[in-house]
């Protein structure tokens, strides 16, 4: 199911995808019954940092699963999208049975991965879709299933082609659950992505809200109010997430220094970094790298 490799640029230890012998490469699904059995406790629950996607949903109990260290309550019917480059972290799976769908990037094609948004790091990680969704979801995710397990009843090239049809459908209707009101949710400005991708691309060389506007051509009130609008905090609230979450992602992985990871990040100095990352999260960098790597 995984390898892990070595991210040296980031000291980062990452999980890999490895298809299961003699299935198509890309996709793989299981229950959570498997995953308990293939791996032990305590390697589920270390933060993890995949290359690939995780799609899980329950049918039955209630799991607490933790992605970019913020804790989410899965329960049937439920929905949960971990995406390439998140940490998370498993919780206790011995009272939870359901469905975990493993799949690479490039499994899906361009078309279905653009429509479905699969690049979006953005994007909620739970979802709890209205009935109607739920049981769409819940069909699509069957099919899924019995395709999975039902290799060499077609060619393979055949048995890949249907598995990638059936997962698209899937992930089109996970991406674009209807809303309370039974309409998609709204779609963010223009402005707030554009300052979005700029962060995601220039977090690690500044953090000031004017060199944004600048390079946009936007003033930095337009870009407090669209990031207001669209993420519910202010643009400069918004970078300084990011850069720590950044943080928590090196801090949580690999031994690297205070020093490596505020030059990574852009601080003149160690004591720079610890005194912004202390100022927004309450803890130091050593503290916080104890805490998530031992829990309770």
């Amino acid at each position: 199911m995984v390898r892990m490799r070595h991210a040296a640029d980031r000291g980062i230890p990452e999980i890999s995808f490895a298809a299961p012998a003699g299935t198509p490469a890309g996709v793989e699904v299981l229950t959570l019954a498997d995953l308990r059995h293939r791996m032990p406790a305590e390697r589920l629950t270390a933060p993890r940092r995949p290359d690939f996607h995780h799609l899980v949903t329950l049918s039955s109990g209630t799991l607490r699963h933790t992605v970019d260290f913020t804790a989410y309550d899965l329960e049937p019917g439920a929905w949960l999208w971990v995406r390439p480059g998140q940490v998370h972290q498993w919780g206790d799976l011995t009272r939870v049975d359901g469905t975990l769908i493993l799949f690479r990037q490039e499994f899906l094609d361009p078309a279905t991965a653009a429509g479905a948004r699969t690049e979006d790091r953005h994007a909620m990680v739970l979802r709890r879709p209205l009935p109607d969704d739920a049981a769409a979801l819940r069909l699509a995710a069957d099919h899924l299933t019995t395709e999975f397990h039902a290799l060499g009843r077609l060619p393979l090239e055949i048995h890949t082609a249907a598995l990638r049809h059936l997962l698209a459908v899937l992930v089109l209707r996970l991406a674009h659950l209807t809303g309370p009101a039974g309409r998609p949710a709204p779609e963010p400005d223009a402005t707030y992505l554009r300052f979005r991708d700029a962060v995601e691309q220039d977090f690690t060389g500044t953090r000031r809200v004017e060199d944004y506007a600048r390079a946009l051509g936007y003033s930095t009130r337009t870009l407090s109010r669209a990031t207001l609008a669209a993420a519910g905090l202010g643009a400069k609230e918004f970078i300084d997430r990011r850069v720590v979450l950044e943080a928590k992602r090196l801090l949580a992985h690999g031994d690297r220094t205070a020093t490596s990871i505020a030059g990574h990040l852009g601080f003149a100095s160690a004591t720079h970094f610890s005194k912004y990352f202390h100022q927004r999260t309450g803890q130091t960098p050593i503290a916080f790298r104890e805490a998530v790597r031992n829990p309770g």
